[in-house]
């Protein structure tokens, strides 16, 4: 608009043709010479004009417009020309108005008109509609003329007031600052937040929010955001705090977003209290690590008694073995029976405390993870059950394996458990193992499926708890923690595992474990 203005103000400043009287009535006079070009141009421009243009003499009569301004107006150009202006202004501010003319006048300049209130225009049938005017003084030979450009701002006001409810509505704080750092809008969220009314929030610094001890430096932190903004989070990797009226801080996150307007870069902020998200983090925290302290304990107190129970686990093994090599068959069949328990207890129970030993060394003793041969991992642990697999008659089929990143040791007691297991729970057919490894987005899924008895599903999450078993002690052998010492050792590794098995037809058990290029901070 004001571009469009200096343009007329350059082009009415030139000698106009006196033919302009013709063209517009009661308008006789103005131009100064003979130029008939120019007075075309100028003719043409005004009526081309995407805005109403309307001039007016020293007494306030319109002399010129436009067809846009019949458009706004609703009036022709004959129902306007030799009227006053006021006609156009609504009646409230009729009486008013042509004091706003005099002054004008009295210190005629090129600019907006009510500057920083609202305006509006009357239509002919009596209603209103919100303008932007802009003025432009022109000194003619009978005197000074006034010429005013009307924008329609209608849609930009529906498009505010709608921009507006929407802040209001918003169910977290809104604070609009200028580049001078004043707030120029808060909506209700934020006065509920930092317990101040709106009107001691508008034109004040914003700082009057931050906390005391950050104040100093904020200033720069706009500066710094104004010299490049973008659409942000702020303070990100930093504890961002809010000051309430009262002086109390409270927890918050911040989004920015700059605004490019006509009157500058503003910056609308979106600010989240996390007060409620703050306590709950501390609490789970506070719940990890007692969780932490209690498994180190646990672990601890696993690895000791197991530890300490080894000695005289060997000593009564020993000696029932003794005994049972001594007085088999010299005594009478139940102290046959009753020598052949206490043996079978004491290896069984040397087999757990050796497991629960394992179980509570994973991540006490654990190796650091490091790229890792998976295929050469495998090649040991199937030398180690070779006799099993000649036994059984398995037959085991393996994929090129990768490396992965991985804790040697560890990762071979998982292939043992997991082929091991395959072995064990067969059905009456020999063993079909397959052990394969594929790459997805998560890293390496590792899979060692059977052809075994399989089980019901509703069972996956009891197999790897510690002592769970699904078979009585006289079926199968073991402890019960094997499958909890997978799934330790597949953790500790940040993965997970889980299986897949339909009963009589076989088990698939999968594990994940990344890659051996990935970062050891993944780890």
């Amino acid at each position: 608009m004001k571009r469009i203005s200096a343009w007329f103000d350059c082009c009415l400043k030139r000698p106009l043709a006196g033919a302009v009287g013709r063209w517009v009535p009661k308008w006789h006079g103005f131009a100064r010479s003979g130029d008939a070009q120019t007075e075309e141009l100028f003719r043409l421009a005004v009526e081309a004009a995407p805005n109403g243009i309307v001039m007016v003499d020293e007494r306030g009569r319109i002399v010129l417009v436009n067809a846009e301004t019949e458009r706004l107006f609703g009036y022709t150009r004959d129902e306007l020309l030799g009227r006053s202006v006021e006609i156009l202004v609504p009646s409230r501010f009729g009486e008013i108005h042509p004091s706003h003319r005099a002054h004008y006048q009295h210190e005629p300049e090129a600019r907006r008109m009510g500057a920083g209130r609202d305006l509006y225009g009357r239509r002919k049938d009596g209603s209103e509609f919100p303008v932007e005017i802009g003025l432009n003084p022109i000194q003619t030979r009978q005197g000074l003329r006034v010429m005013s450009v009307i924008v329609d701002i209608t849609e930009r006001k529906q498009a505010e007031e709608k921009f507006r409810l929407a802040v209001e509505a918003s169910p977290n704080g809104v604070v609009m600052v200028n580049e001078s750092g004043e707030i120029v809008l808060v909506n209700a969220e934020t006065e509920r937040l930092f317990g101040y009314d709106r009107s001691e929030l508008l034109g004040k610094s914003v700082e009057l929010l931050v906390p005391a001890r950050f104040r100093g430096g904020h200033p720069s932190h706009r500066g710094h955001y104004h010299h490049a903004p973008q659409a942000r989070r702020m303070g990100e990797g930093r504890d961002l705090y809010g000051r309430r009226k009262d002086g109390s801080e409270f927890p918050v996150e911040i989004g920015l977003n700059p605004i490019r307007m006509r009157e500058g870069m503003f910056v609308l902020s979106v600010i989240i209290d996390i007060s409620e998200r703050k306590r709950s983090e501390e609490s789970l925290a506070a719940q990890a690590r007692e969780l932490q302290r209690s498994n180190a304990e646990l672990e601890q107190f696993a690895y000791v008694a197991s530890h300490d129970l080894q000695e005289p686990l060997r000593m009564v093994a020993s000696y029932t073995e003794l005994l049972s090599q001594r007085y088999q068959g010299k005594l009478d069949e139940k102290a046959d029976k009753y020598i052949w328990y206490a043996v079978d207890g004491a290896r069984r129970m040397q087999v757990l405390v050796n497991d629960l030993l394992s179980y509570s060394r994973v991540g006490t003793q654990g190796k650091p993870l490091m790229p890792t041969d998976a295929g050469a991992v495998l090649d040991n642990v199937l030398v180690r059950l070779s006799k099993s697999i000649r036994e059984t008659g398995a037959n085991i089929e393996r994929d090129a394996l990768p490396q992965v990143l991985a804790d040697e040791i560890q990762l071979g007691q998982v292939f043992q458990n997991l082929i091991g297991n395959a072995i064990k729970f067969r059905s009456e057919r020999p063993p079909e193992i397959r052990v394969s490894a594929r790459l997805e987005k998560e890293g390496w899924i590792f899979s060692v499926s059977d052809n075994g008895i399989g089980m019901d599903l509703k069972y996956a999450d009891r197999i790897f708890q510690m002592f769970q078993r699904l078979h009585g002690m006289g079926e199968y052998s073991g402890s019960g923690i094997g499958l909890a010492l997978v799934k330790k050792i597949v953790e500790r590794h940040q993965g997970h595992v889980w299986v897949e098995s339909e009963q009589g037809k076989g088990s698939t058990f999968s594990f994940v474990l990344l890659p051996a290029t990935a970062s050891l901070e993944d780890a």
